[in-house]
């Protein structure tokens, strides 16, 4: 064999080496590309699914053999200390975790000067318990929990702290009358006591308090009125945690008052709330003290809350609940509302139990905890655990219930807020309240999504595709050797710099200039058509004298000088047609909402940041159709239009339609120009002068702020899941449609 045969067979080992390596490295790329697209997809999974885990509770501890009676029982949030209160003034402390669950720690007396008379709890949050003695005074107390560390080991010591002071608030006025029930509630240094004599007369006192600043001591002062104007049977008396509203709740009606002022309590709403063939037999205050639970004797649930009305203010029956129980008795005899969170607990005389979340509509959990009726029941104060007293057992039940409020109709479907007129579709998932009604629809982040990229296609599109058609069919070699390379350079400009830009200086020229910007829209169209007329009616010596490819940039100075014409009339136009001020004029006299920061900016901003994706794609697509086919076309007769829109283009259309998708799945995607050109308001509206909230976003925004495995936190990786499904879905489908294309015009 010769040396050159040896060089040849060596060379083409090579050879074939490479190209196996290539092939099977381009393979192994495309797999890992694809490996990673599917731990993406399975981790966002992985993170979402806890929040649609349904309840689940357990026995934990129980402390059995109880011989006291107690008239409230609570847990610390620590779940380790359970207290119980008797109604003649005893509290008792039992350690329920670790190796001495069952212990009695201690026992502490309340200081009440005088016979017991009544015995009432606050709000749960509140944590505060209060006895009124037969005289008529108030003693609040409050089972806390000192911490402390010797030989740094944790330790938790329980004491009954008096949060109003130890002396008892001055008597309630009721001469020769012993009090019957009463609720009451404090807010810094105002505490609201309603209450029921034995003789059937409500009566609400409101106590201003001042503190000494010498010896620290509480001085009261009280403000009491009459409620003459309750009827009926009182089945429940209850008091706002802020001592603004009370409730008093009778056999048939509700009566709703405002008890800021203690001498002139006002009445706001009377309602029927009694059905036919069914008693009243609990009502309660939800966490936010917003929203009124009634429970009827054949397991009804109603929620009752305050809003606005066509006619003003209302109280209304927003939505309600069934109990499902095992056994016939269905009559809820209490309802025990969660702290902070809009969860309560329907319990039976038989001792079932159902577990309600009312902005989700959701019943998470139903059940009999003891088998037997329970007498006392409460929530732990982070809601992991929950606390029964049946007879003569204590127990304690670990709670695994992170999110009831989501589920997949809150999220996507329209849901009836408190204070809301209305069912609908809000995104609101923090406040300064720890009694805040979280709002996690994801409709209105999912819509702006789709609202800013629809106005930056509709702004990128015509103009990326018309000039990607006429660089690559038009225009003359030398120039398109400037011109694409030039805005293909645009695409590398940061987004963050455009949105700066966007949300600094573009968009208050554009508030002050808007007349002119609209001028600038109606004379461009108009001065190019004009311009074009021109052209071709001037003398043919002088377009000869124009290279070929050139003649566009004569429209350069055109479109500069129409784009000054425009905002040099603005002022002129605004006053002549707005009275010198448009914005003014958009608001007061069409009623459309103006903001700063809109869709017009957005879709300016971020169009500009898809042209050169649209163009360069497209551009690539139209010049690669063989010249063979235009010529031929040109050849048999054929116009230069008649070429582009019947031979080019639809050649060319699977790379053109490719342009436009992956443009479009880059809009979808765009996060810093839509967070800084926009109010990142999450509403519906399709209004130009109106912001948004996107997907990206929103995740931007909020993610740094929410805490790790919350709900909050879960929803934000599900909003990321369903951006990564839009962008999935847009990229699928485009292939699907250019590979349709491709096969319809390969044979051109």
């Amino acid at each position: 064999m010769s040396q050159t045969s040896e060089t040849f067979l060596k060379t083409e080992k090579k050879r074939l080496f490479k190209d196996k390596a290539a092939k099977y490295g381009v393979m192994a790329g495309g797999v890992m590309v694809l490996c990673a697209l599917l731990l993406i997809f399975f981790y966002l999974l992985y993170v979402v699914q806890p929040v649609f885990n349904s309840a689940h509770i357990e026995v934990r501890n129980k402390i059995e053999n109880i011989t006291t009676e107690y008239a409230a029982v609570g847990i610390e949030e620590q779940t380790e200390i359970a207290f119980g209160l008797t109604d003649s003034g005893v509290v008792d402390f039992y350690r329920v975790k670790g190796d001495k669950a069952g212990e009695k720690l201690n026992s502490e007396t309340v200081n009440v000067d005088g016979e017991i008379a009544a015995f009432a709890a606050s709000a749960p949050h509140q944590a505060h318990y209060g006895y009124i003695n037969n005289r008529g005074e108030l003693t609040v107390v409050k089972p806390s929990f000192r911490v402390s560390f010797p030989n740094d080991v944790r330790v938790l010591t329980p004491v009954v702290d008096y949060p109003l002071g130890e002396a008892a608030t001055p008597a309630l006025q009721s001469p020769g009358k012993v009090i019957k029930q009463f609720s009451f509630a404090s807010e810094e240094s105002a505490v609201g006591i309603l209450y029921q004599l034995d003789n059937g007369q409500v009566v609400f006192a409101r106590l201003e308090g001042e503190e000494d600043m010498f010896t620290e001591e509480m001085t009261w002062e009280a403000y009491q009125s009459d409620l003459n104007f309750v009827t009926g049977e009182v089945k429940q008396l209850l008091v706002s945690p802020d001592v603004s509203r009370i409730f008093i709740v009778t056999d048939s009606e509700v009566f709703v008052a405002n008890a800021r002022d203690g001498e002139n309590v006002r009445l706001l709403y009377t309602v029927k709330v009694n059905r036919a063939g069914t008693e009243l037999t609990a009502a309660q205050l939800l966490a936010g003290a917003n929203s009124l639970v009634l429970g009827y004797s054949d397991g009804h649930i109603a929620q009752w809350f305050e809003t606005n009305s066509k006619d003003g203010r209302a109280f209304i029956n927003a939505r309600s609940f069934q109990m499902e129980v095992e056994q016939a008795d269905t009559a809820v005899v209490e309802i025990y509302p969660e702290f902070y969170r809009r969860t309560f607990a329907a319990i039976t005389a038989s001792g079932e139990v159902n577990l309600f979340h009312t902005t989700s509509e959701a019943e998470l959990w139903q059940g009999n905890l003891t088998g037997k009726k329970i007498s006392n029941f409460n929530f732990s104060p982070r809601s992991n655990a929950l606390i029964a007293l049946d007879g003569s057992d204590l127990t304690v039940f670990k709670v695994e219930n992170e999110h009831p409020e989501v589920t997949w109709s809150g999220l996507w479907q329209e849901v009836w807020y408190e204070g809301y007129p209305e069912p609908d579709y809000i995104w609101q998932s923090s406040s300064a309240s720890d009694d805040f009604e979280s709002k996690f629809s994801l409709v209105p982040i999912s819509f702006g999504t789709l609202k800013a990229a629809a106005y930056a296609m509709l702004f990128a599109v015509p103009i990326g595709l018309a000039a990607a058609i006429y660089t690559a069919y038009f225009m003359a070699p030398s120039v398109r050797k400037v011109v694409k390379p030039t805005v293909e350079i645009m695409e590398a400009l940061p987004t963050v710099i455009l949105g700066f830009l966007a949300g600094l200086w573009l968009a208050p020229v554009i508030e002050e200039n808007l007349p002119g910007v609209v001028l600038f829209l109606i004379l461009l169209p108009v001065s190019i058509l004009v311009a074009a007329m021109l052209w071709h009616n001037i003398p043919k010596r002088i377009k000869e004298s124009v290279p070929a490819g050139y003649d566009s940039l004569i429209l350069i100075p055109v479109v500069m000088f129409v784009g000054w014409l425009a905002f040099a009339l603005s002022p002129a136009v605004e006053q002549w047609l707005f009275d010198g001020n448009t914005r003014l004029y958009i608001t007061n006299e069409l009623g459309i909402t103006f903001d700063q920061r809109n869709s017009l900016i957005v879709g300016i901003a971020m169009g500009f940041a898809v042209i050169p994706t649209i163009f360069s794609i497209a551009e690539d697509a139209v010049f690669s159709v063989p010249k063979t086919l235009s010529s031929g076309s040109l050849a048999l007769g054929a116009t230069q239009w008649q070429t582009l829109t019947k031979v080019v283009l639809l050649t060319a259309s699977p790379g053109i339609f490719s342009a436009v998708m992956m443009g479009l799945g880059r809009a979808v995607g765009e996060t810093m120009i839509v967070l800084m050109a926009t109010g990142n308001t999450p509403i519906m509206d399709w209004s130009i002068f109106q912001g948004m909230r996107t997907l990206s976003a929103n995740i931007a925004v909020e993610m740094p702020e929410s805490e790790v495995g919350s709900s909050h936190y879960r929803i934000l990786f599900l909003a990321a899941f369903v951006l990564f499904v839009f962008t999935f879905v847009f990229n699928t489908l485009a292939e699907f449609v250019r590979q349709r294309l491709r096969e319809k015009y390969s044979s051109l």
